[in-house]
């Protein structure tokens, strides 16, 4: 993607919370029937031997064919967005040489898809999603909380996919490019507006963190 130096995160922990944060991802594939692309939360193991991202899709779906073919895949998480209004930028009053933008947080992730069609493996990881957004519940749903012949049943119609990242490319569009002043508007609007995590990722950013 177009990633101007200003905007770029390489920060390895940065890209990982992003992940953890906004797990619904789109995966993008291309092969014998075109561009594929299909919504689908992810959750990210960390080991040894690299990062991993890791999904259940149903055995119907027709993007399988591409994963089985060994097609390489792109991975898109999109985290928090908004318009930039220039009435935000203190500049504006001054010169009036300000124009509208996005501002955006995304992380694109490559790599080669393996299948995953072993029950235990996709148990795992149902359960290892279901748990990162259960977890902080009052009272927290639990894969084992269903019957066990219903679980079973649903198991049967989906198939596993682990994705080891070979590429990750961050991109933080949050005013940088901006003199200081501007940034401030930015935050000041975005959270009247109602829109605390991308005012809070423009204050970071200028702040230097």
């Amino acid at each position: 993607m177009y990633n101007p130096p200003a905007f770029r995160e390489q920060r390895t922990e940065v890209l990982r919370d992003a992940i953890r944060s906004h797990p619904l991802a789109t995966l993008i594939t291309s092969g014998s029937a075109g561009l594929i692309a299909n919504v689908l939360p992810f959750n990210l193991r960390v080991t040894a031997q690299g990062d991993l991202l890791c999904a259940h899709l149903a055995k119907a779906n027709d993007q399988l064919v591409d994963l089985r073919h060994g097609a390489q895949a792109l991975v898109i998480f999109q985290g928090p967005q908004a318009y930039i209004t220039p009435s935000w930028y203190p500049t504006k009053k001054q010169h009036g040489k300000v124009v509208p933008t996005w501002n955006y947080v995304i992380v694109q992730v490559r790599g080669v898809p393996k299948i995953r069609d072993d029950r235990d493996w996709l148990f795992d990881q149902l359960s290892e999603l279901t748990s990162a957004h259960e977890s902080k519940r009052r009272e927290p749903w639990y894969v084992n909380d269903a019957p066990s012949d219903f679980i079973e049943g649903q198991l049967k119609g989906i198939i596993g996919l682990e994705i080891p990242i070979d590429h990750i490319e961050g991109k933080w569009k949050v005013s940088q490019n901006q003199p200081m002043e501007n940034r401030i508007g930015v935050v000041e609007g975005l959270l009247i507006d109602g829109k605390k995590a991308l005012g809070a990722e423009v204050k970071s950013r200028a702040n230097g963190d």
